[in-house]
């Protein structure tokens, strides 16, 4: 087959066309636009899109793909590491090898430690810091991200759960729901991946995401109070109310001064590490490995002065060996089922908002994008093999991340050495923390809770944007007084509100020209642009004319044009003759929008004036065209620019010279 020849223009010729063509012309182009692509081929391209990133190549030769070539892509696209993986050289192992042991030695107590927030035996902890990093290191795209348990997802578990199973009456059907919510978390994640569903993350807003994590960081810090005093009872609700009602109930029957002695030596010796660590960058590896420090010289101490039997409690049996398949522990047919994936879905979206900020903000400081939708492939998988293997919710760290970063590590490499090593400990040194005192993980979770509360943030909301920081304002106190459901629940309401208020009520601004230009702004923000006399310039800030906000449109324009001829009535300037409306920022348009357009029109003609429609993007010419609206407003009423719209209508029919 010969080849297609291609027409070729300079820039220079092309500008000389775009300026020799007349407004009519270019209101032609628009007229004549091709019709967007149909819903179903969007769905299939995108979906294509996902399953092969890297199936279009930009080369001068077109050489036709092969299945096997679409078969590599699609391998590529789904383990990335295939792709990279043939360059990795030697030089890159040794920066992995020292971050991963780095940050495996600052995961195996932080783990433990969440294990037993989640109200879990402390070893499944450690076999979320295996299965899950190992599968991300094959799927995931970031670098930097360290995968492991996580407080806030422990945290969720820890409120929702016992609210399906009592984890007391009966820890192993608790265990096996955990299980299934991570099943049907990890499900929930690789769907949104296929699917290019992350816009429902975004639904839980940046705002909103800091009033969850600082009302979180108070709540697990209370619930840490069991492990610091050694409560022998406490409650299991997490609001703020119950759980200091618990300590002061607590603190009158039997408690051991021991372990509050203990648990606040090393609270402080692991928080002025993490100040030392802040303040010389140099010294990063104390605050990673004094988590580790505090497991051994705590255990050390409870060995050799035998403070078990004066009270201290002690972590005792962690059971040897690698993870152990759960697969027949998933519950599909009980009762349960359909609250186990609420509590999914739930945790997979705070999962994903989570690692996703935390991948984003250090592959921006690396210089490279991060897909989120990949990303959520990565991570669903990560936990659906997590679910069969012994492990709940797993998610990127962002406190580990750091410490990842901060050694120096190249790739997910890191996430390998650092599962490896942790397998290792627990086929060989979970004997040795037999004696390591509970209040000591109370400890190393407290001193990691700084860093979720971002006070600087909180305010930096407040200045910016007073909406948003009530949605930050009712995330922060429902979850500090209510419960971690009802905290999304009213963070993801204002958000709604935020944006059905926007959607329902959009902005309609008056447009005049700037002197000496043929620009069109608000007469609002620019109080030196212009007003066309007999003639209404609009703009509506809202991508989408619909059944929500038709109406209200209409109405606002109709109430907007008879204040305007009322006016210049009064001050014998003549009347309105048109109205034109900038349709630049229309993205879209429905039946409703488009039944409040004829409305308006019909509305205008009977009052003498014409209606005219400048710039109308692809999808709102194509519905204006199939509703024959075009054919009541007349072709001559559509213009590419408000420039050429207004020059018609002070030089044609539309509006004669003079009312002008």
């Amino acid at each position: 087959m010969g080849s297609v020849p291609i027409e070729t223009f300079s820039i220079e010729e092309k500008q000389l066309d775009i300026e020799d063509s007349s407004p009519v012309q270019r209101a032609e182009w628009l007229l004549n636009s091709p019709d967007p692509p149909p819903l179903c081929h969007e769905l299939i391209s995108t979906i294509k899109n996902t399953v092969f990133p890297h199936g279009k190549k930009h080369s001068s030769s077109s050489k036709k793909q092969t299945p096997r070539d679409y078969a590599a892509s699609f391998l590529q696209g789904l383990f990335p590491i295939l792709r990279w993986g043939r360059k990795y050289k030697a030089s890159k192992f040794k920066s992995d090898l020292m971050a991963g042991l780095t940050l495996a030695s600052l995961s195996i107590p932080q783990s433990i430690g969440y294990a037993s927030l989640a109200k879990l035996d402390p070893e499944y902890g450690l076999y979320t810091s295996v299965v899950p990093p190992l599968i991300y290191a094959l799927m995931g795209s970031s670098r930097e991200l360290a995968i492991g348990p996580v407080a806030v997802v422990s945290i969720l578990m820890s409120s929702m759960v016992p609210n399906i199973q009592d984890p007391v009456a009966d820890p192993i059907a608790y265990r096996n729901l955990v299980f299934t919510v991570t099943f049907f978390a990890g499900t929930f994640q690789a769907v949104f991946g296929m699917f290019r569903l992350g816009f429902l993350i975004d639904f839980l807003s940046h705002a909103a995401i800091v009033g969850f994590m600082a009302g979180a960081a108070i709540i697990i810090g209370l619930q840490q109070l069991k492990g610091l005093f050694g409560f022998s009872h406490f409650t299991t609700k997490t609001d703020v109310v119950s759980v200091l009602e618990s300590v002061f109930e607590s603190l009158h029957s039997e408690w051991f001064p021991l372990n509050f002695v203990l648990g606040c030596s090393f609270l402080i010796f692991l928080l002025l590490a993490r100040f030392i660590g802040r303040r010389n960058k140099k010294l990063f590896w104390l605050p990673t490995i004094a988590p580790l420090m505090a497991v051994i010289l705590s255990t050390l101490i409870v060995f050799l002065t035998k403070a078990d039997k004066h009270g201290v409690k002690i972590i005792k049996h962690i059971k040897v060996g690698v993870n152990r398949s759960s697969v027949n522990q998933l519950q599909f047919n009980g009762p349960h089922v359909g609250q186990a994936a609420k509590v999914g879905l739930i945790t997979a979206i705070i999962a994903l908002t989570e690692a996703i900020a935390v991948g984003r903000s250090f592959a921006s400081i690396r210089g490279y994008h991060l897909d989120g939708n990949k990303e959520m492939v990565a991570m669903g998988f990560m936990n659906i093999a997590g679910s069969l293997t012994s492990c709940y919710v797993a998610t990127g760290s962002f406190s580990r991340t750091a410490v990842n970063f901060s050694a120096g590590c190249q790739t997910v490499v890191s996430n390998i050495v650092m599962a490896i090593t942790v397998l290792v400990s627990l086929e060989l040194l979970t004997r040795l923390l037999y004696f390591t005192p509970i209040t000591i993980l109370a400890s190393i979770i407290l001193s990691a809770l700084p860093g979720l509360i971002d006070i600087n943030e909180a305010f930096y909301i407040w200045k910016v944007d007073k909406m948003d920081f009530l949605a930050c304002l009712g995330a922060f106190l429902g979850v500090l007084f209510a419960s971690v459901e009802i905290g999304l629940v009213v963070a993801v309401t204002i958000s709604f509100a935020k944006i059905l208020l926007k959607s329902i009520r959009p902005g309609i601004e008056e447009l005049g020209r700037l002197p000496g230009t043929d620009i069109f702004c608000d007469i609002s923000q620019y109080p030196m642009a212009i007003k066309t006399p007999a003639i209404i310039t609009i703009r509506v800030n809202s991508s989408f004319l619909c059944f929500a906000n038709a109406n209200f449109i209409r109405e606002r324009i109709v109430r907007w044009v008879k204040e305007h001829e009322n006016e210049m009535k009064d001050n014998a300037k003549g009347s309105v003759q048109a109205v034109i409306l900038d349709m630049s920022n229309m993205m879209n348009i429905d039946t409703s929008g488009i039944v409040a357009l004829e409305e308006l029109h019909k509305e205008l003609v009977s009052h003498g004036m014409e209606l005219a429609m400048a710039n109308p993007r692809q999808q709102v010419i194509h519905k204006l065209k199939l509703a024959n609206f075009l054919d009541k407003l007349g072709r001559g009423g559509i213009f590419l620019t408000v420039g050429e719209a207004v020059d018609a209508c002070l030089n044609s029919n539309l509006v004669s010279l003079s009312s002008c």
